[in-house]
């Protein structure tokens, strides 16, 4: 059964908090599923867009290669997931696909 989401929460944290959550998970080789990823924001908006949607869920998975994945997925209302909607994956992985180096990634 889903949890709906909390509307009210605000996930904005400050770039220092941001830094410090990507730096541990650099140094953490034995769990590292890939620095980041990256979606174009036109699949992500469809996503976002669907009727009923009010937030996403990232799961991270991984590809028969053996190359990491991140799935996104709608969640309704009742926080469950819009498994019948848009899901996503296909991110351009980092590396190769970086930034230039700022706080969060290097």
């Amino acid at each position: 059964m889903g949890k709906p989401l909390d509307s009210t929460k605000d996930h904005r944290i400050s770039l220092k908090e941001a830094s410090e959550l990507a730096r541990r998970h650099r140094q953490d080789g034995a769990h590292r599923a890939g620095d980041s990823g990256a979606f174009n924001g036109k699949p992500v908006m469809e996503l976002l867009s669907q009727p009923g949607c009010v937030g996403l869920r990232i799961y991270r998975g991984r590809a028969a290669g053996g190359e990491s994945s991140l799935i996104l997925v709608g969640v309704d209302a009742k926080g469950n997931d819009m498994t019948e909607g848009v899901v996503l994956d296909g991110h351009f992985p980092c590396p190769p696909y970086c930034g230039d180096d700022n706080a969060l990634n290097s």
